[in-house]
């Protein structure tokens, strides 16, 4: 469904209704990710623990508001300008994709949620933690980063891939892209499987393509320098999950999160990269609603 949050259009898919008395869990995708992208075993496993589940596309994504009139961004310049040290200017910012989250949960008259965010969801997730301490029952961000400088950087080779994704409009193109960009993520045990990739591929692209606002969101991540050093402020329960062997976002970039969040708990998968592959999932959700459960007081509402 379609609801007006922050002043613009987002596309929501939520398990529950206002006043059904049921906790809260907000789940934030990432990077040119639609929230179809959740995998359907994750949000049962909530429901069926008696949680109110809550997707959305991020801004610029899927059936959310297109930011097209900021045009499409040169991306070699700006990754040249980024590694000399200047500051991009995003024409939004994670901050305000954040404050598209807090808007989420007001249209849809939710006080407080347990906010789970992966990859640049989990960014998103730390910023509202920071903006919106009290409208945040429990924070998890999955396989992401505190942004600070001098942390390590993506495998080369994935990068260059996910760079390469083509121009065209040609479905088959875009599609042969996918599948030969998303089994690089895996780790070394936690494999993708091809067939549900393809399968899911085929369903976002079905549902949109819009790969200029994946381009938007990557320099919105670029342009957010200052991240890590406000994650000391949060104090709301934090849960850091990553595994081992990400290849795109390396397993320090995930301690460092942790380091900097008081009390936060650190864990860690191995063998699992940067997806949700099938064999890590069971272990992702067990994760997760261990930390949910853990902060979800007796008798809570929504």
């Amino acid at each position: 469904m379609q609801i007006k949050a922050n002043g613009i259009q987002i596309e929501v898919e939520d398990t529950g209704a206002p006043g059904d008395g049921k906790p809260v869990v907000l789940l934030i995708m990432g990077l040119g990710m639609q929230l179809i992208a959740w995998p359907p075993a994750l949000v049962r496993a909530f429901a069926q623990a008696g949680y109110r589940v809550i997707r959305f596309d991020n801004r610029d994504i899927g059936l959310s508001q297109w930011f097209d009139e900021q045009g499409r961004p040169n991306m070699a310049w700006l990754m040249l300008k980024k590694h000399l040290g200047f500051q991009l200017k995003p024409g939004y910012t994670l901050a305000d994709m954040a404050q598209d989250a807090v808007g989420v949960l007001d249209a849809l008259e939710v006080s407080k949620a347990h906010v789970i965010g992966a990859s640049m969801g989990g960014m998103i997730a730390q910023r509202v933690a920071i903006a919106a301490p009290d409208r945040v029952q429990s924070l998890v961000s999955i396989m992401s980063s505190s942004g600070a400088r001098g942390l390590p950087g993506a495998n080369p080779e994935i990068l260059k891939a996910i760079l390469g994704r083509p121009r065209s409009k040609d479905q088959a193109q875009i599609e042969a892209y996918f599948l030969r960009v998303l089994p690089m993520l895996s780790g070394k045990v936690h494999k993708a499987d091809v067939e549900l990739l393809r399968a899911g591929v085929r369903l976002g692209l079905q549902r949109s393509e819009h790969q200029v606002g994946t381009l938007r969101q990557m320099v919105a991540i670029g342009a957010d320098t200052d991240r890590h050093l406000q994650l000391s402020h949060i104090a709301t329960p934090t849960l850091v999950l990553h595994g081992r062997d990400d290849p795109l976002v390396p397993l320090a970039c995930g301690q460092d999160t942790a380091d900097r969040i008081h009390g936060a708990a650190l864990h860690v998968i191995d063998g699992w990269g940067h997806d949700l592959a099938p064999t890590a999932l069971p272990l992702v959700t067990e994760a997760l609603l261990a930390h949910v459960q853990a902060h979800t007081p007796a008798g809570q509402t929504a």
